[in-house]
């Protein structure tokens, strides 16, 4: 998690809303900072730039909700991607296997 309090902001309503859409501009600006602002900050305190941070949180919902057995359709559109099979594509580069192997092996 950031440090900076107006990131932390950002980043807590992200982990509630996943799914939320917003751009980097329109969080910027619900955060009161200017675009470049949070990027720049983003990087510094977290490592990682806004939108690969925003996947990670993403990816870490979706193993809770894998763990509970939801769907792999319903977790992705539940975590705002557009279908089914980009969020299982996002899944297997970052974990190395696909949603559902990872579940069985649960």
């Amino acid at each position: 998690m950031p440090k900076d309090v107006r990131l932390q902001r950002i980043a807590r309503a992200l982990i509630a809303d996943p799914a939320d859409g917003r751009d980097l501009e329109a969080w910027a600006r619900w955060a009161a900072l200017s675009s470049r602002t949070l990027s720049r900050r983003f990087v510094e305190e977290t490592g990682f730039n806004f939108t690969a941070w925003r996947q990670r949180a993403r990816l870490m919902r979706s193993l809770e909700m894998l763990a509970a057995n939801v769907p792999v359709n319903s977790i992705a559109l539940d975590l705002g991607y557009a279908t089914a099979s980009a969020f299982i594509t996002l899944f297997k580069r970052s974990f190395g296997e696909t949603p559902a192997a990872y579940r069985q092996r649960l």
